[in-house]
């Protein structure tokens, strides 16, 4: 079994338990996310960017599924990937890397997401170290909304705030990596990310800070934690 050194956790968030509907449609400030504090994805990955984007997130969940949104004030926005399991880490996008439980050996997810709602999908264990991608029928079973188009091209480089907003079930993890279920006083450990590697304003934000000399978000020593409510 691969070992994992986890450092303390430096971040929490308290996922809290819904009982509304949540209608997947990018919109930040309905109902359901209107009482949720948001995290803040603002520590620096490596060098310091010229360009800084200002970047909110919520999670919530109920007994099928685990819901995110993400609000990002951006300039340089672009989005050129198309299909799914691209490299959208190369476009205008956020990401969230979470094990469904405390034992960082069991690996973890990275659910990637540009700008424009293509969506890169994989578990494994480390960089590249038994990467198995969440397959295209599985995918399917996941809700997307975005505020901007597909393609973003050419970049777009004045101020833009865009939203993305996801459903993701539950039942479709169980067949990568053993899962804690949600329910009150679970934890799992994750980090959201914002980066844009392939625009021409790159930058490398995170939630919970990952203390490497360059930007490398596959690291889960890193983790912050989720706590379900």
């Amino acid at each position: 079994m691969l070992s994992v050194s986890a450092r303390t956790p430096v971040n929490k968030y308290q996922v809290p338990r819904s009982s509304s509907n949540f209608s997947i449609d990018g919109n930040w400030d309905k109902l359901p996310w209107r009482k949720i504090a948001p995290l803040h994805i603002d520590q620096v990955a490596g060098e310091q960017p010229t360009h800084f984007p200002q970047v909110l997130a919520k999670l919530a969940y109920d007994d099928q599924a685990l819901y995110a949104i993400f609000q990002v004030a951006d300039r340089y926005v672009r989005a050129t990937e198309e299909n799914y399991q691209d490299p959208v880490y190369q476009d205008s996008c956020v990401e969230f890397f979470f094990t469904p439980g405390d034992d960082l050996n069991h690996g973890y997810f990275n659910f990637e997401l540009n700008c424009g709602g293509t969506a890169l999908f994989h578990h494994q264990k480390g960089r590249g170290l038994e990467d198995l991608p969440v397959s295209s029928s599985d995918f399917k079973q996941v809700e997307i909304a975005h505020t901007l188009p597909k393609v973003v091209f050419p970049e777009v480089e004045e101020a833009i705030t865009w939203v993305v907003e996801y459903r993701l079930p539950m039942a479709i993890l169980c067949a990568y990596a053993p899962i804690n279920i949600p329910v009150p006083g679970i934890h799992w450990r994750a980090n959201l990310y914002k980066c844009a590697d392939g625009c021409s304003h790159p930058h490398w934000l995170t939630w919970s800070p990952v203390d490497t000399p360059s930007p490398d978000f596959h690291r889960p020593e890193f983790f912050g934690v989720l706590v379900f409510e």
